[in-house]
């Protein structure tokens, strides 16, 4: 219990910004290109609240935590609501309102692993800090490999049914219903680390090759 408090305490904040902007992210550029839903339903926010699920983001995560002794954690946060028939092109611009939730991901990766250069930096070695710190990476990387998986409903899916010819992405859309339970039984097999490990490494390596000047300073 003592470290499922602890872990909690240091992940709190990572997760709750993580979510946070990667929804806001989403209704922002649903927004810009011409769809007010979201907006209009006051889920163009840097108020958590707006887009906590009470189910997927806290209870089932924390259940199933405790059921697997941390071996396993799943969660999602409360979907922004996209009429994507209101954007200017359609077809072209999903892509881009889906894309924005996984990059305001790996630029907030980005911005903790900055923090922690600066924790370095600053010769601060407070151990709360610290491992804040490299949990806003590690949750930042999660969520950003996670949802780029290419399967409806996650982002990565909406990506590929932009770009993909039409007759074949309206045939790709009838997966959608059963999406969630598909990435859901990859997790449970443990096969979906065969996706996110790799996406997490490659996107770990681009952070640390944009740090990589200010890392020749700190050396």
């Amino acid at each position: 219990m003592n470290e499922l408090i602890q872990n909690l305490s240091v992940y709190a904040i990572p997760v709750i910004f993580a979510i946070t902007l990667h929804e806001s992210a989403h209704a922002y550029v649903a927004k810009y290109f011409g769809d007010n839903t979201a907006y209009s339903l006051g889920r163009l926010s840097l108020n958590p609240i707006k887009h906590i699920d009470p189910v997927g983001t806290l209870l089932i995560p924390v259940v199933l935590y405790l059921m697997t002794s941390g071996s396993f954690v799943f969660g999602y946060a409360k979907p922004v609501p996209i009429d994507f028939s209101r954007l200017k092109n359609p077809k072209r611009d999903m892509a881009w309102v889906a894309l924005a939730g996984p990059a305001s991901n790996f630029f907030m990766a980005l911005g903790w692993m900055l923090g922690g250069y600066f924790l370095a930096v600053m010769q601060i070695s407070e151990p709360f800090l610290v491992n804040m710190m490299r949990a806003g990476v590690l949750a930042n990387l999660v969520m950003f490999a996670l949802n780029l998986f290419p399967m409806l409903p996650l982002d990565g899916g909406r990506i590929l049914a932009s770009i993909l010819p039409l007759k074949q992405s309206i045939q790709f859309s009838k997966i959608e219903p059963y999406g969630f339970f598909i990435v859901l039984g990859l997790m449970i097999l443990n096969l979906f680390k065969y996706w996110l490990i790799p996406v997490m490494v490659l996107a770990q390596a681009s952070l640390q090759l944009l740090l990589s000047p200010l890392q020749l300073l700190i050396n």
